[in-house]
C-alpha cells in the first residue's frame, strides 16, 4: 500500500513529466541561469512541489537544445565554480510565447472538464 507521501510524488512526476520543458523555458525567459540555479528556482518557487533531480533537468536542457530554442555556454557561478549558463534563443522566445498559448488552451480545457457536474 503507497503511502499519501509515495502517491503525492509519483502525482508530481506525473504532472512534471509533461510539462518540464515549458516550465524550464519560463525560468530561463528572465535570463540565463546554470542547471543548479534552475532546479533551486522552480522548487522555490513552486513551493516545493517541483523538485527536478539532474537526472530530468539535464535530459529536457539538451532536447531543448537539439530543438534550437535553448543554447548554452560555460561560465562562472557566484561560488566561483565553473557552469554551464543556458538561455533561450530568440526562436525559443517565440517558441514559449506559442507554449504558453497552448498550455492555457489545455489547462482551460481541463479545468472545464474538472468542473463539469455531468449535468446533475
Amino acid at each position: 500500500m503507497k503511502t499519501e507521501r509515495q502517491e503525492t510524488k509519483h502525482s508530481r512526476s506525473e504532472v512534471l513529466l509533461g510539462t518540464l520543458d515549458l516550465l524550464v523555458l519560463k525560468m530561463l525567459a528572465a535570463g540565463p541561469m546554470h542547471g543548479w540555479g534552475l532546479a533551486e528556482q522552480l522548487e522555490e518557487i513552486s513551493a516545493g512541489v517541483f523538485c527536478v533531480n539532474q537526472g530530468s533537468l539535464y535530459p529536457a536542457l539538451q532536447r531543448l537544445k537539439r530543438k534550437g530554442v535553448v543554447r548554452s555556454e560555460w561560465g562562472t557561478s557566484d561560488n566561483g565554480r565553473r557552469a554551464r549558463y543556458y538561455e533561450l534563443t530568440r526562436g525559443g522566445r517565440e517558441y514559449l510565447l506559442r507554449e504558453l498559448a497552448n498550455w492555457a488552451k489545455t489547462s482551460g480545457a481541463v479545468n472545464r472538464v474538472l468542473a463539469h457536474d455531468g449535468g446533475n
